[in-house]
């Protein structure tokens, strides 16, 4: 197995269940994908741990498997996407210290409260552009110093997880801007670790990685890589991106305006732009994009989860489509749903926000419960939209990509929702493709990521907002947005 000249990409995607790692040739076409799966751990209700070591035995066997009918001399370079915010700590002697603490675990809300609270919203978003969040890795180190100190007291090295593989790979100390962005203790608009967060989370600097651009190239793979992955020991590794950096590049979401959706488990919207910009409440995250550029980002917890929640949970029907196929009425529905199943993040910041249904009536039916799955999760990507707009960011159609754009309903309801153009690509693979490309513009096979985008992105479709039904959704959603600020006490009264 060969790419068209020959050379050949890999590119790696840490995810929370399973590692998928993908080869691809030079001109972008996937020559084989491989998925290995390793537990999570839940010591504790709330709590999300895994073992760094499970995701270095399952990548070099992945990558095994991968590289098996390939001509592995010709393998150039290696790089990284993966899941965000996990804390991982190495001792004096390169020892894990304990099990890493990942993105979705929520045993930080006592550290997060005092960051936003007693440190102040202002400080930490002059020093990072961002505002702590629960999954967040400084408010780890807080809760590691209180509650673990013989544990915090011997770190050497801090690592997210993806970085973790790279320097078992390659022996570098490194990370990517991206990944970075979402520490909480790094200053995103200078794109480089804030000192002044890294004493209010009595860390040394000197144990944080140094950082590098995703494209850039960390080093080679070690001696020991090669000869047990039987490829050459020059092959270049690049510093990656954060799972959803490393899948806007897959996507073609590079340059100012460009959008993309990812309609999964959770939901996000990446808009990227060429400059850097921060929103008044820090209700979307303000990071480092993979180009060498920005993106902020809006974070749904609940999204796809929300549709499969309500009709294999509650309806007891995996029929997705027939379900789908008896909605005609779009922009008329009097029912809504607010799809915070799981609480929300952007733009509320609020762990306590719940799932809820309003306006049903007698005449109510299943099909109108169904639809108001649909729009609230369309509906929750326009708050984080707006926000984007009040930045002076000019969105005018996004890419889609996730479980959920399988619907071609779904699909419609948020190209009139949103009022943008949405384009449906030829292929999606995420972070592990964007991953790929990465590596191949570190290795010199493209100038930058945007020349390499613009070679092997393609889309096969559009789908075009509708005039009639912009209108009407333009006044279902002033309805929508009024619903949660009336709420917002239930809520809290509701977790007391």
């Amino acid at each position: 197995m060969k790419g068209r000249d020959g050379l050949l990409y890999i590119g790696i995607d840490l995810g929370t269940s399973s590692v998928k790692l993908l080869l691809m040739d030079s001109e972008g076409n996937v020559m084989n994908t491989v998925t290995r799966e390793y537990p999570v751990y839940y010591p504790n209700p709330g709590w999300s741990e895994q073992n760094p070591k499970d995701w270095c035995d399952e990548t070099i066997t992945g990558l095994k498997e991968l590289l098996r009918e390939a001509d592995k001399t010709q393998v150039a370079a290696i790089s990284f996407g993966g899941q965000m915010h996990g804390l991982v700590i190495l001792d004096e002697d390169d020892q894990v210290i304990r099990p890493c603490i990942l993105w979705n675990d929520g045993r930080t809300m006592k550290e997060c409260e005092y960051l936003n609270e007693q440190i102040g919203k202002r400080k930490l978003s002059d020093c990072t552009a961002n505002i702590a969040f629960a999954g967040f890795t400084a408010p780890k180190l807080l809760w590691l110093k209180e509650n673990e100190p013989e544990s915090f007291e011997k770190i050497k090295k801090i690592m997210l997880p993806k970085d973790y593989l790279a320097y078992k790979l390659t022996g570098s100390f490194c990370t990517d801007v991206s990944d970075a962005s979402g520490t909480l203790l790094f200053d995103v608009k200078n794109r480089c670790w804030s000192k002044e967060m890294c004493e209010i989370c009595h860390i040394n600097v000197e144990c944080l990685p140094k950082v590098y651009e995703s494209y850039e190239a960390v080093g080679t793979v070690t001696e020991a890589t090669a000869k047990l992955l039987g490829i050459r020991a020059d092959v270049k590794v690049a510093a990656g991106a954060g799972d959803n950096a490393a899948a806007a590049v897959s996507t073609g979401t590079i340059g100012e305006g460009k959008c993309n959706i990812s309609l999964g488990t959770s939901g996000t919207i990446f808009i990227s732009s060429d400059t850097f910009s921060v929103d008044d409440c820090n209700a979307l995250h303000s990071f480092c994009n993979s180009d060498g550029k920005y993106h902020l980002m809006g974070c749904i917890l609940s999204a796809a989860s929300c549709n499969k929640w309500w009709l294999e949970d509650i309806l007891g029907t995996k029929e997705y489509a027939a379900e789908q196929s008896k909605i005609e009425r779009l922009g008329e529905n009097r029912v809504y749903f607010l799809p915070y199943l799981m609480g929300e993040r952007s733009p509320h910041n609020n762990p306590n926000a719940r799932g809820t249904f309003i306006g049903m009536t007698m005449d109510t039916t299943r099909q109108d419960m169904t639809q108001a799955v649909l729009e609230g999760v369309a509906f929750a990507f326009r708050d984080s939209l707006e926000i984007g707009k009040k930045s002076g960011i000019n969105v005018e159609r996004t890419k889609i990509c996730g479980g959920g754009a399988k619907s071609k309903l779904w699909i419609k309801i948020l190209a009139n929702v949103l009022n943008l153009k949405v384009d449906i690509l030829e292929r999606e693979e995420g972070p592990s493709l964007g991953a790929a490309i990465l590596a191949a513009v570190a290795a010199g096979e493209y100038k930058n990521v945007e020349e390499a985008t613009e070679k092997m992105v393609r889309i096969v479709e559009t789908v075009e907002p509708q005039a009639e039904l912009v209108e009407k959704y333009e006044g279902c959603y002033e309805k929508f947005r009024k619903i949660y600020p009336a709420c917002k006490d239930v809520y809290d009264l509701l977790c007391q």
